[in-house]
């Protein structure tokens, strides 16, 4: 895909690795759209099939101390209203509390389970190292969701009896190729997505969760600003714009299976 450009260093190489199905993890509704809705974009553009799974149901986020009886509903709608600008209709639900989240065994299990059942190519999550850059990135819910998905992802998921639950429901093992990391630290970074062709399209999305974005204008210029830096960090043209992703290699040619 001519969507696509790596730095040297990135295991992950376009031109010969191909994928056709994505999970993503984030911690609440909006996470994705600020990590990686240009990708995204570019990816169910290009056919491939993409599901979230959001750990929380975002029943702290909100500015509106008069609506928070219905936060968890409209939290839902924008994500949902979100992820249909971006070609997503497969939107998966964990219901952990907001401020909660751990990497406890029930949730690790769910992650299993659910890969298991969707064998996507690539798993995104967020990070599970803290971005002392910008600390904001790095919500303890979000770093709960980076380990959580770590551990799943090996030695859980392609382990037969881990969880034996699961395979006697008829949920087998299986090998992960892909781990992609969002909102980690700068020195991680190892992928640059080109997405300068889908810029509106994630602020799009963006501009769908109201609920959490009382100055919009900041936070416009806040987005266009970090996909051109990325794009800068990325060895890109100047003037485009990219996505950041810490890609991890699960498992591929010279990978040594064991548990």
């Amino acid at each position: 895909m001519s969507t696509f450009a790596a730095q040297a260093q990135s295991p992950f190489d376009p031109e010969h690795h191909r994928i056709e199905r994505v999970l993503c993890f984030t911690a609440h509704p909006d996470d994705i759209d600020f990590g990686a809705a240009g990708t995204i974009a570019a990816w169910t553009a290009a056919g491939i099939q993409v599901s979230y799974c959001i750990m929380t149901d975002g029943d702290a986020g909100g500015f509106d101390p008069g609506r928070r009886d219905e936060i968890v509903r409209l939290r839902n709608e924008e994500q949902r209203r979100a992820a249909a600008l971006v070609g997503v209709t497969d939107i998966h639900y964990l219901h952990e509390r907001d401020g909660y989240l751990e990497p406890s065994h029930g949730v690790i299990r769910e992650v299993v389970r659910l890969i298991r059942q969707l064998r996507p190519d690539v798993v995104l999550s967020m990070h599970p190292e803290r971005n002392w850059t910008r600390i904001q990135k790095s919500h303890p819910d979000h770093l709960a969701v980076g380990e959580a998905v770590t551990r799943a992802v090996y030695p859980a998921l392609e382990n037969p009896f881990a969880y034996p639950e699961l395979a006697e429901a008829g949920l087998e093992a299986y090998k992960l190729p892909w781990l992609w990391f969002i909102a980690g630290p700068e020195e991680r970074e190892n992928h640059f997505v080109d997405v300068t062709e889908h810029v509106e399209d994630k602020l799009a999305a963006i501009h769908i969760h109201v609920s959490q974005h009382p100055d919009i204008t900041a936070m416009e210029r806040t987005v266009r600003g970090g996909m051109l830096r990325a794009a800068e960090r990325g060895g890109l043209p100047a003037g485009r714009s990219a996505e950041a992703f810490h890609v991890v290699t699960v498992n591929g040619p010279g990978t040594i299976a064991g548990f």
